[in-house]
């Protein structure tokens, strides 16, 4: 078992090493490629890259991560390209070709055509006096020390490589471009972070009838009628303004009857929660949720912009919102 997990970690240790060589040697032509994107991008151009095997598959999770993070890119494979995919590159775009050897032959085959779209190519190759890179305008040199294949053949270290420099080019293009969490999440509908950063807390909250608001001077047995019609499991404290003063919830109940049995007599102003939590109603739903990891709460008042109590999220809605 030793042997295998130290076997393992070479391979970590051989890749990481990959890592850190082509992340040295990042320079100039990488900053052209970052502003030559820009400006297509900028001219409702888009980004399309293109490979075989092991590049190629690559080339999709770029392109993905591209498009996912605000700067539309598609992938193209040179061979289908040959019959009529070519039709993806348009004149406003930057064709961005991958090949660790730079010289893939389906690949070249694609750029004198790509030449008279007259669109920017650039090539991320492991030698940068290829035949792809004399073809490309700018040319991201990608050399690693080894593979971690013990034959140094199967992409390994390459690939890793390759992924973290599509990485690098698509976040440096979202902080350059501005791109924000909800960007993000305009991009992702259906998913949970896609919801947490395009819903609203005024989306998720409860309101009427499943709002139990109370005056200070209410008793805790009110209260709890209250909340039980409701079927909701907190009430919110409020002053005349409608403003917060504090939350009283089934929890606090049980904690206080415990030692007192005669709390139903009592006002719930004595026995509430001062100052807790609260949202503004216009607020991110995703402000929801870092309060929910961190304070480990059940309920979050929401307000209007003025302090007025308006709603209340309650954690137990967010799984059937997807949020959770």
């Amino acid at each position: 078992m030793d042997k295998i997990i130290i076997k393992a970690k070479e391979v970590f240790d051989i890749e990481i090493e990959g890592l850190k060589s082509v992340r040295d040697r990042l320079d100039g032509e990488f900053i052209e490629l970052v502003n030559t994107c820009i400006k297509v991008l900028d001219g409702g151009g888009k980004i399309v890259l293109s490979g075989v095997g092991k590049s190629g598959h690559v080339g999709h999770k770029i392109a993905a991560t591209l498009a996912s993070t605000g700067s539309p890119a598609v992938f193209m494979h040179p061979v289908e390209a040959m019959h009529g995919d070519l039709g993806i590159l348009q004149k406003n775009d930057i064709l961005i070709a991958l090949s660790y050897s730079g010289e893939t032959e389906e690949l070249l085959s694609i750029l004198p055509s790509a030449k008279r779209f007259d669109v920017p190519i650039a090539s991320i190759t492991g030698d940068p006096d290829s035949k792809l890179a004399q073809w490309s305008d700018i040319v991201i040199a990608m050399t690693v020390p080894q593979e971690a294949c013990p034959f140094n053949l199967a992409p390994t270290t390459t690939t890793t490589a390759l992924i973290a420099l599509g990485d690098a080019l698509a976040m440096t293009l979202m902080h350059v471009r501005k791109f924000k969490k909800e960007d993000y999440g305009r991009l992702h509908p259906g998913g949970a972070i896609g919801k947490a950063v395009t819903l609203r807390v005024s989306d998720i909250m409860r309101t009427g009838d499943r709002l139990v608001l109370v005056k200070p001077d209410t008793t805790v047995k009110d209260t709890l009628l209250k909340m039980t019609k409701a079927r909701c499991g907190s009430a919110i404290v409020v002053d005349k303004a409608g403003k917060l003063l504090g939350i009283f919830t089934d929890g606090d109940f049980r904690r206080h009857v415990e030692d007192d049995l005669k709390v139903l007599n009592k006002l719930v102003s004595e026995v509430m929660t001062k100052n807790p939590m609260s949202v503004k109603s216009t607020d991110l739903a995703v402000e929801v949720l870092k309060i929910v990891e961190k304070k480990l709460i059940d309920d979050i008042i929401a307000v209007d912009p003025r302090g007025k109590v308006v709603g209340i999220v309650d954690i137990q809605d967010l799984p059937g919102l997807k949020l959770m």
